[in-house]
């Protein structure tokens, strides 16, 4: 059975966190509460964990804040998924472990997904397209410090994808763009679409 804890750290993690209308907002911890059905004790300790992760800050008397994306931070978080991401390109063509149906199957569902009430679910699906090209690595403790990047990741996605017009589109070309290269064997190209498509989300959220 879940503990409530796990239930609040969970809930705040995938959806309080990634929605924009919080970012620079105070977590209502009454609120939370209420909406999954626990007391504040589990909403409190599961903040407390969040903070140590760095996603939300504990200010005395006024509560857990969840801070805007931020420079710094938006340029280590696509620095360190460049360095995994490009990694993982080039060693999963070496090992022959591609996960190339897999990578098309989630850009399909993405491309299904038109509807601007569907953004949470795109991402969720452009996070699916990343982790399973790291996953196909056979490295435990890569997919762990991949998977440790998700929330972040979806945070910074969802944002970019509400700054500028058609990003959908751009996002689903450039996924083409990675995918055709894994399936043609093409590691520098591959690299290089993938870096592409990091470099202009980043260029994105920096600009906003």
């Amino acid at each position: 059975m879940t503990s409530g804890r796990q239930l609040a750290y969970d809930h705040l993690k995938d959806t309080v966190l990634s929605d924009p209308a919080m970012q620079g907002q105070f977590v209502n911890e009454q609120s939370l509460a209420d909406d999954i059905g626990v007391s504040r004790t589990p909403i409190r300790e599961a903040l407390l964990l969040l903070a140590a992760e760095e996603l939300v800050q504990l200010v005395p008397k006024r509560g857990a804040y969840i801070a805007p994306v931020a420079g710094r931070q938006i340029r280590e978080l696509f620095e360190l998924r460049g360095m995994m991401e490009c990694y993982s390109a080039r060693r999963t063509l070496e090992l022959g472990t591609v996960p190339v149906p897999e990578m098309r199957g989630e850009l399909d569902r993405q491309r299904a997904l038109r509807a601007d009430d569907d953004a949470r679910s795109f991402i969720d699906l452009d996070h699916r397209f990343h982790a399973a090209l790291v996953r196909a690595v056979g490295n435990d403790m890569l997919t762990k410090s991949y998977d440790g990047l998700r929330a972040r990741q979806i945070r910074a996605g969802i944002v970019a994808l509400f700054s500028v017009e058609n990003r959908r589109n751009v996002v689903l070309n450039e996924h083409d763009a990675i995918l055709h290269a894994l399936a043609d064997g093409d590691a520098a190209a591959a690299q290089s679409a993938i870096t592409a498509h990091l470099d202009a989300t980043q260029h994105v959220l920096l600009a906003g």
